[in-house]
């Protein structure tokens, strides 16, 4: 199955959630995207040591995840992309929409 997970968070617990659904999913063999937008792409600053989420981040693209970010959300917070937050636009979330079938928002 394809899963489209939509995180637009930053609160850490939540965001740690969302990614740890992503790895098992991903165990399970499920293809997954995630896409981060809005406070979402927050999610490397609020890391911590009891919901880390790089390390889920982490995890995830090691496993065949892949992340996409929302540009507009990162520039307007003045970060820049990177690889586990990589520039992406409102086309690339409509496609993880359209080509998933299930998507979960957090």
């Amino acid at each position: 199955m394809k899963i489209g997970i939509v995180i637009s968070t930053n609160d850490a617990e939540t965001c740690w959630n969302a990614l740890r659904y992503g790895n098992f999913a991903l165990g399970q063999g499920d293809e997954v995207k995630v896409f981060f937008m809005g406070k979402g792409v927050e999610y490397q600053k609020i890391s911590a040591d009891k919901f880390n989420t790089v390390e889920q981040a982490e995890k995830f693209m090691k496993s065949g995840g892949k992340i996409y970010a929302c540009g507009n959300c990162i520039k307007s917070r003045e970060q820049e992309g990177s690889n586990m937050c990589p520039i992406s636009t409102m086309k690339d979330m409509y496609e993880i929409v359209k080509e998933s079938g299930k998507v979960v928002t957090f």
